[in-house]
């Protein structure tokens, strides 16, 4: 195995998407974190790869079906639900009976959740990066828009009650926006290394950082530091790249004893 292949055009499709992923994932999951949602990656993601292993059955592209199945999922926690993590834990059940009845329904959608369960990045087209770029634009866009809702709902909850505002509008757009950012995530890393870019590098990083922005800041910054640690040890040992990756994040996970010492 040569450093050329790092570069490789085969392979620069797959670079990239992971990175467009890396900057959101991480981000989105601070304000999961914030919101004390944290599940709702993993919960999510058994949902979105439940609706990509039924694609065949129901001749949709795994892409199209995996949204649809999380965004549904997200529609209805969002419209009959309080914030919290066990409703996702609820999903997370949901989609997990539901991915292996339909893994085992059919030989096509048995190897899809396999791909779902290794995370194999090398694996994606051009589709999953255009998608992942268009998840960035959006993110940036709606992104200001949300967070000073998102954070007055966290440290002051009878904010829109008080004033007769509904939180169902910015509570949906978030959950839209997480839906996307985790069904692209499975489909191109795995469920466990989707959760895990989303839940490990906030969690180390407010665990550090000294304020909101330098823990979103820090949060992105050790997301991507752990993929392309990732992506070169996963095409330099030749391994799935979802393992990889969970194995990277848990080192890294390792910098939140640096808050004892400091204490």
């Amino acid at each position: 195995m040569t450093w050329s292949l790092l570069i490789d055009p085969l392979f620069r499709t797959a670079l990239l998407t992971g990175l467009v992923l890396a900057l959101v994932l991480p981000l989105l999951g601070a304000y999961l974190h914030l919101r004390r949602e944290w599940l709702a990656s993993l919960g999510l993601s058994h949902m979105g790869a439940a609706g990509g292993i039924l694609s065949p059955v129901l001749g949709w592209p795994v892409l199209l079906s995996a949204f649809v199945a999380a965004a549904l999922a997200a529609l209805v926690k969002s419209l009959c639900m309080r914030p919290g993590n066990a409703r996702y834990a609820l999903l997370m059940l949901v989609g997990w009976s539901m991915a292996l009845l339909a893994a085992s329904a059919t030989y096509q959608g048995e190897l899809l959740a396999q791909s779902l369960m290794r995370g194999q990045l090398y694996f994606v087209s051009t589709p999953h990066l255009w998608a992942a770029l268009g998840l960035l634009v959006v993110v940036a866009v709606v992104l200001p828009w949300l967070s000073p809702r998102l954070q007055l709902e966290r440290f002051f909850p009878d904010h829109f009650g008080a004033n007769r505002i509904s939180p169902w509008p910015h509570r949906l757009a978030f959950d839209l926006l997480v839906v996307g950012a985790v069904v692209l995530g499975t489909l191109a890393m795995g469920v466990m290394a989707a959760f895990a870019l989303i839940f490990v590098p906030p969690w180390v990083a407010f665990a550090l950082a000294r304020g909101w922005r330098a823990g979103l800041l820090l949060s992105v910054a050790l997301g991507v530091v752990s993929y392309m640690a990732a992506y070169v040890v996963a095409i330099w040992l030749d391994q799935p790249f979802g393992p990889v990756l969970v194995a990277a994040l848990l080192i890294m996970a390792l910098l939140r004893l640096f808050r004892r010492w400091s204490a």
